[in-house]
């Protein structure tokens, strides 16, 4: 990557690990994944910025006919996406992302996706700026660049990304006793934090596993935001690393990823209420999904499929008698 062309954001994150986190975004994809591209081109036509490839299909290499393929969709303006869909563009604009269901038809084979619709600037903000982790735990962890607009949009989302690596360990870090402690305990521990901030029933093991699968990047991307957590971490002789926080450190990222809970399971919630508008049968899905992130299972009444909207209220008062929201 020509370093010449480096924004004044650039300049604000170690130039390693910009390019560590382009170099991990560009590796090879199945060329299936063109499919999902098109299609989604010809939906967003020219307010469509990039198309990111992330979550379990890609950390897993399953078959892409087998499982859902999890994308995200940056798109410039949230009206131009929805020309003629006005409340869609106010839910995105209030609420980012939308989420939507996409099939297509590659070589004989039903394809199947799941899309995140988001503006390239929110895509930023969630990245940096956002108090919950919904952005950037998502994007701390190995993604790929599928389309880009052009070359300045490449720049924004490498540099967003690797805000998002050190977004994810200058929250993650501080709830972590003092200590030494490999890269790989490291990203376990915070990556189980994030998963608890949400509706998630991911146990240790998931998150253990991300990050043995993903460790060369993990090691690599923590080595290239060092610079920028000094106060946090100190690089160790064998690859490890010192973990310098204090109690006093700890009890407040604690109380911070106690607060992040509640956003998070309340977002999740009125996300889920959107889904209700932008899937096809989705009151299922939406019950569905809390379902298996929960195990609270939820009655599709006449008067919530009529009332749709009615959903995380519903929702809200199952989880809090119960105690999933506590």
């Amino acid at each position: 990557m020509d370093t010449n062309s480096r924004t004044a954001a650039d300049d604000r994150l170690p130039a390693e690990l910009i390019d560590a986190v382009a170099a991990q975004s560009n590796l090879l994809v199945p060329l299936e994944l063109e499919s999902f591209v098109r299609a989604l081109t010809a939906r967003f036509a020219d307010s469509l910025d990039a198309v990111l490839l992330y979550g379990s299909c890609l950390h897993s290499n399953c078959s892409l006919d087998e499982g859902i393929v999890d994308l995200y969709v940056l798109v410039d303006d949230y009206r131009k996406a929805y020309p003629q869909q006005r409340l869609l563009a106010l839910f995105n604009g209030w609420l980012p992302p939308n989420v939507f269901y996409l099939e297509v038809i590659h070589q004989g084979k039903t394809l199947r996706a799941k899309y995140a619709v988001i503006s390239t600037a929110d895509f930023e903000r969630g990245a940096q700026f956002w108090f919950h982790s919904y952005i950037w735990a998502r994007f701390a962890q190995p993604s790929r660049l599928l389309f880009a607009r052009d070359d300045a949009i490449h720049q924004r989302i490498y540099t967003a990304i690797a805000h998002s690596v050190v977004t994810f360990l200058k929250s993650g870090v501080p709830a972590i006793e003092a200590g030494e402690l490999s890269v790989e305990e490291i990203w376990t521990r915070c990556l189980m934090l994030t998963y608890a901030s949400e509706l998630r029933a991911e146990q240790e093991t998931r998150a253990r596993h991300l990050a043995q699968t993903n460790l060369s990047a993990f090691t690599r991307w923590t080595q290239a935001a060092s610079p920028m957590l000094t106060s946090l971490l100190l690089q160790q002789q064998d690859g490890g690393y010192r973990c310098l926080t204090t109690p006093v450190m700890q009890r407040q990222a604690h109380w911070r990823w106690r607060l992040r809970r509640w956003q998070g399971r309340i977002l999740s919630l009125l996300r889920l209420g959107k889904a209700v508008f932008t899937f096809v049968n989705g009151v299922e899905y939406a019950v569905w999904k809390i379902e298996r992130h929960t195990g609270v299972r939820i009655e599709v009444t006449p008067m919530l499929r009529r009332h749709p909207i009615l959903l995380g209220l519903v929702a809200l008062r199952q989880l809090l008698r119960r105690g999933v929201l506590r």
